[in-house]
């Protein structure tokens, strides 16, 4: 069976009802922490430049999160994607390199308010986005972002199609049809990281807008590709380039509802590129362990997997010096020195006050990287911190984020409660973290988007 065909099968068919208790447990919890962010980025200008430009297509009667507007559900689901990710703080799936609640969680509330469905189908509509995403990006084995391609972004595009195509209740041979539309849509380029330009912040809304246009087209008999992923100019042949050798699309279909991949989906506890998380949890640990006086410092050498080198080390003058708060948070040089200087890295570490910092600037500029021959990438990511102070003495430390780390449900909990009340009341961010928790209670979808949106 083609891969196309057996994600059809598993979208059509899933029920609430087989989802494990747990596992639906995790997916709600997904889907709160990815709202949370949302609310937050709508404090920042790419937003609100975002949500200005989407404006000029039309209203419409899809919620947009935090805002006091409606727009097509289409758009909608771009600007809640950017949303999710425009802080690069929302879960990421270590194995697949993927942020898989950016695309599905927007997809999943827009069409679910759109086709009148209640909590039950958005939630198993949206476990079947999460699951597929987790799977499209494991079976690239790390080769998208080495081709220069965003796997969130491309993996998305058809996750997406698959969420949208089960809440229109396509049939399996339409949800087939949806996934090779989208293979043509599929896109997503890793450039902004280079530069700090805003553009990768689209990409998960860009793919929820791909897989509803790619599902609304195969309903009406538009006729795309069988073999999306395995066909000499599928995804797997097009999109890894040298490393498409590499890929192992039969992990797409391994025990497909029965092993649940998104679960394992790990939660950002700083709100920066994974791959730095290691090493600031190194850092941090020696901060606290030798309480570090940053005048002290000589310098400071980090071994990093030769993969995360274009994400968070170069440009080099670039990282060591940010332009702005998106290239802080792809800065391994600045992360050390928040975590060496202050112990920490949060909301505030990514404010112009901070990257600018003059003695921040100063500590960066002493960091320095060298190609980890242990890294161990892809299967976990690790990091290892080597801190020489000028009395000559030598501190290091290492550690290792594994492809499961997930944060506790609490942890989350907690974490939502603290985006959210950046921009509403404790009571209001209460009342939706009980919608979201209990969402399988839900009647009618749209009371959910309804509560989200500026509406209040």
């Amino acid at each position: 069976m083609l891969i196309a065909d057996t994600l059809s099968q598993f979208a059509a068919n899933l029920t609430c009802d087989a989802v494990p208790p747990q596992v639906r447990e995790r997916a709600r919890h997904l889907m709160l922490d990815a709202i949370g962010i949302a609310f937050v980025s709508t404090r920042y200008e790419f937003a609100r430049r975002a949500l200005a430009g989407v404006r000029h297509l039309g209203e419409g009667d899809a919620d947009v999160i935090g805002f006091p507007v409606k727009l097509q559900p289409r758009d909608a689901v771009l600007m809640n994607g950017l949303l999710v990710h425009g802080l690069d703080y929302d879960d990421t799936y270590l194995p697949g390199s993927i942020h898989l609640t950016s695309s599905a969680v927007p997809t999943a509330l827009a069409m679910a308010a759109h086709t009148g469905a209640d909590g039950r189908e958005l939630l198993t509509a949206c476990v079947v986005g999460l699951e597929a995403g987790a799977r499209l990006a494991l079976a690239g084995q790390g080769g998208f972002q080495q081709a220069g391609f965003h796997p969130t972004s491309v993996c998305g595009a058809f996750s997406a199609a698959l969420v949208a195509g089960r809440l229109m209740e396509l049939t399996a041979k339409q949800l087939t049809m949806a996934q090779g539309i989208a293979l043509s849509m599929a896109a997503g380029s890793m450039q902004p990281m280079q530069d700090g330009s805003w553009t990768k912040r689209m990409h998960p809304g860009w793919a929820g807008a791909c897989g509803i246009t790619a599902a609304c087209m195969a309903r009406e008999g538009f006729i795309g590709p069988e073999a999306a992923y395995e066909g000499r100019f599928g995804l797997y042949a097009t999109h890894l380039g040298a490393q498409a050798a590499n890929a192992a699309p039969d992990l797409v279909g391994a025990n497909l509802g029965e092993s649940w991949e998104f679960a394992r989906a790990s939660i950002k506890l700083f709100p920066a590129c994974h791959q730095s998380h290691a090493f600031m949890n190194a850092a941090i640990r020696l901060k606290r362990e030798h309480r570090i006086d940053p005048a002290q410092v000589r310098s400071v050498r980090t071994l990093v997997a030769k993969a995360a080198v274009p994400l968070i080390c170069e440009p080099a003058e670039a990282k060591r010096r940010p332009a702005s708060s998106y290239i802080a948070q792809f800065s391994l040089p600045y992360a050390m020195a928040c975590c060496l200087a202050r112990g920490r890295f949060g909301m505030a570490e990514i404010e112009e006050a901070s990257f600018t910092d003059p003695e921040l600037i100063a500590l960066a500029a002493k960091v320095d990287y060298e190609i980890d021959s242990n890294a161990g990438y892809p299967k976990y990511r690790s990091g290892e911190v080597i801190v020489a102070l000028k009395d000559g003495s030598e501190l290091r430390g290492r550690e290792r984020i594994l492809p499961d780390e997930p944060a506790s449900n609490e942890a989350i909990v907690a974490k939502f409660m603290d985006n959210a009340q950046l921009v509403m009341s404790e009571a209001r961010a209460r009342k939706i973290r009980d919608m979201v928790l209990a969402i399988e209670d839900e009647k009618q979808a749209r009371r959910i988007t309804h509560a989200l949106g500026g509406h209040y």
